[in-house]
C-alpha cells in the first residue's frame, strides 16, 4: 500500500514539475533556471509544512508518503539544479551559476524553515 501513495504523489509531482518549469521559464527570457528554482523552493515550503504538521502530530504517516516522499520527490530535482548550474558554468555565465546556487541553497531551507515555523504555529 505505502509504495502506492508514493506512485500517486509521484505521478502528479512529476509532470508539475514539467508545467511548472515551461510555463515559468517561458516568461523569463534569461538563461537562469527560474522554472527550476521555483519548483524546488516551492517543494521545500510544503515539505517543510508536511514536517511542521507531522510533528505536530496533525499528519499521518500516509499522508506523509504521498505528499513528502511522492509529491515532493517527483516536484523537487537536485539533479536539474546541478545540470543547469554546470550548463551555466561551462557557457561562461559564472555569475548566473553562482546566483542560482546561492538562491537555491538560501531560499529553500528559508522555504522549509518558513514551512515548519508556520505548520508550528497552526497547530501547537
Amino acid at each position: 500500500m505505502n509504495w502506492l501513495l508514493v506512485i500517486i504523489g509521484a505521478a502528479v509531482g512529476a509532470p508539475l514539475r514539467y508545467l511548472t518549469d515551461r510555463t515559468v521559464q517561458m516568461k523569463h527570457d534569461t538563461v537562469f533556471p527560474w522554472g527550476t528554482l521555483v519548483v524546488n523552493v516551492t517543494g521545500c515550503l510544503v515539505l517543510g509544512l508536511l514536517t511542521g504538521a507531522a510533528s505536530a502530530g496533525h499528519a499521518s504517516p500516509h499522508l506523509q508518503l504521498l505528499i513528502g516522499t511522492g509529491l515532493c520527490g517527483a516536484l523537487t530535482t537536485y539533479s536539474t539544479f546541478s545540470y543547469e548550474t554546470l550548463r551555466l558554468t561551462e557557457a561562461g555565465a559564472a555569475f548566473y551559476a553562482v546566483t542560482n546556487v546561492i538562491l537555491s541553497v538560501t531560499a529553500g531551507l528559508g522555504a522549509a524553515f518558513a514551512g515548519v515555523s508556520f505548520a508550528q504555529a497552526l497547530w501547537t
